[in-house]
């Protein structure tokens, strides 16, 4: 991760093995979100990429786990969120960061859009071992 958790909290965790955890997940992160005060654009941009990628959890990943809290680096505080399956992973990672290009049939904005909408992105993924994606959103 590129950064620490809050030295006062623990992070959350969250399975994601059905849709009714997509909302649970996205429930969770808008709570932290809030908490660290990020502005109402900002909350919007972290929900936002969270959502996406806890849907990619269970449609490309076949579910997985979200772990969630504030972090800290630097001084700074912020909110973070892991997204981690155990799914066949991605084999072309240029690809599927590509705007546009999807793998199913959706609107190909998953990868690529969440990686804008974040501060820091972070994917480390491995052909049958899963794929892991980290991101974080600053307080300002």
């Amino acid at each position: 991760m590129t950064a620490a958790w809050a030295a006062d909290e623990e992070p959350q965790t969250q399975n994601i093995a059905h849709n009714d955890d997509v909302v649970r997940a996205r429930q969770q992160v808008r709570t932290l979100a809030q908490r660290c005060r990020l502005s109402l654009v900002d909350q919007t941009k972290f929900i936002t990429a969270a959502s996406e990628l806890a849907r990619n959890t269970l449609v490309y990943g076949g579910g997985g786990e979200l772990r969630s809290g504030l972090v800290e680096r630097e001084g700074r505080r912020g909110v973070a969120a892991v997204f981690e399956d155990s799914g066949p992973g991605i084999p072309d990672i240029d690809l599927a960061m590509t705007d546009g290009w999807t793998s199913g049939g959706g609107l190909g904005l998953g990868l690529s859009g969440a990686r804008r909408l974040v501060d820091d992105f972070v994917l480390d993924t491995e052909v049958g071992r899963g794929t892991t994606v980290t991101i974080v959103k600053w307080a300002r």
